[in-house]
């Protein structure tokens, strides 16, 4: 017998996954919404270049303390994401606080290439990809948000 929620998981595309890092929030968590769904489509197999677990989920991950693989577990038991949210709070070994959720989110949405010159390069690198004429594009989120237009046929 087939479980109702399988077929949430199964159905699962690529298409679903642009939800934006910065616009979208979930528990005023940023980047909580794109991770689910890479997530999602991770188990799917759905996922393409999108790679659930890269170093800006573990990001999240560290922040609220949960292991990614009893995250994919649960996205795997075909919860939504407010049900996911629950879990989120409930199992996270790093209770936070709405004012450090909201301070995290702020500083991961302002968060851009600041450390080395191999970073920095490679940050120029990939935006001069997406597009040679924008200069808007200052931060990690930024650049996703236009890497991730730019995937599903939008120009830069």
């Amino acid at each position: 017998m087939v479980q109702l929620a399988q077929p949430q998981v199964l159905r699962f595309a690529i298409d679903d996954l642009y939800r934006g890092v910065t616009a979208e929030k979930l528990g005023g968590y940023a980047l909580l919404p794109r991770m689910l769904d890479k997530g999602r489509a991770t188990l799917a197999d759905t996922n393409g270049e999108y790679h659930y677990n890269c170093p800006l989920d573990k990001r999240f991950l560290s922040f609220v303390g949960i292991d990614p693989k009893k995250l994919l577990a649960e996205l795997k038991k075909g919860k939504g994401d407010g049900e996911i949210l629950e879990w989120i709070q409930a199992n996270a070994k790093q209770k936070r606080s709405p004012w450090e959720i909201q301070q995290w989110s702020d500083y991961m949405d302002r968060r851009g290439p600041d450390s080395d010159a191999e970073t920095l390069e490679f940050f120029a690198d990939y935006v001069a990809k997406l597009s040679k004429t924008r200069e808007d594009i200052k931060t990690w989120a930024d650049m996703l948000d236009v890497d991730d237009f730019v995937s599903f046929g939008g120009r830069a």
